[in-house]
């Protein structure tokens, strides 16, 4: 069937091959990248809490393998670096601390998030347009037909019937392009929830364990000084 379709819907045919091909190859990849970014997660966060203090905490995460949440700490504790070096007030100093950490940890999160969703725009486009692709195809192979029924002036079903065989084959490919991309994107979407679950988790632990050993974090030494 596909080699007695149309130029045009071979084209369309070898389109959906390679989007399904690439699709194929990010669900592969993803979920195993995704999967293990989870599981460090859950791992470290764990770690991180298990420690006595908040410098021995980011030590463990610096030394983890491919640790998901050491960046997000990384980036706090350059924050904390500025925070100390300037000359404001005490209370000044711990008014703004935790609104500033509090920004930077979220700029973090979402930074690591934006990583980690890459490529999954491809899927959702696969998912949308590949059925209207292979759509496209069927029409054109239809309307060949209908061409053909006027050439040959007969609309029997054995002159007719090959042709819209043919070009019902894109449809049916575009909707095996797209179904698998729907449920991998929908699924990478959970497991991209999760992880922002977690480190928004961690976000919060280390947040709170700066405020509770960092002097000049605390409001009521602030005070006195």
């Amino acid at each position: 069937m596909v080699s007695g379709a149309t130029v045009v819907v071979k084209g369309v045919l070898c389109l959906l091959a390679c989007m399904s091909l690439g699709s194929w190859t990010i669900i592969f990849f993803k979920w195993i990248h995704l999967s293990g970014v989870r599981r460090r997660a859950v791992r470290d966060l764990a770690e991180f809490d298990a420690t006595a203090d908040l410098s021995k905490g980011v030590e463990v995460l610096r030394i983890a393998i491919k640790s998901p949440l050491y960046p997000i700490a990384f980036g706090a504790l350059a924050e904390m670096r500025q925070l100390e070096k300037t000359s404001m007030h005490p209370s000044l100093l711990f008014r703004i601390s935790g609104e500033n950490l509090q920004r930077v940890l979220k700029q973090e999160v979402d930074k690591q998030l934006g990583e980690l969703a890459k490529t999954l725009s491809f899927l959702a486009t696969c998912a949308n347009a590949a059925p209207f692709i292979g759509l496209f195809g069927t029409v054109w192979g239809i309307m060949h037909s209908f061409h053909s029924i006027g050439l040959q002036k007969t609309a029997a079903l054995a002159a007719v019937a090959p042709g819209i065989s043919e070009a019902l084959v894109a449809t049916a490919i575009g909707l095996a392009v797209a179904i698998p991309a729907a449920i991998a994107y929908n699924s990478f979407l959970g497991l991209l929830h999760g992880i922002e679950t977690e480190l928004n988790i961690f976000s919060g632990s280390f947040l709170n364990r700066a405020q509770r050993e960092l002097p000049w974090m605390q409001g009521a030494k602030a005070k006195k000084n």
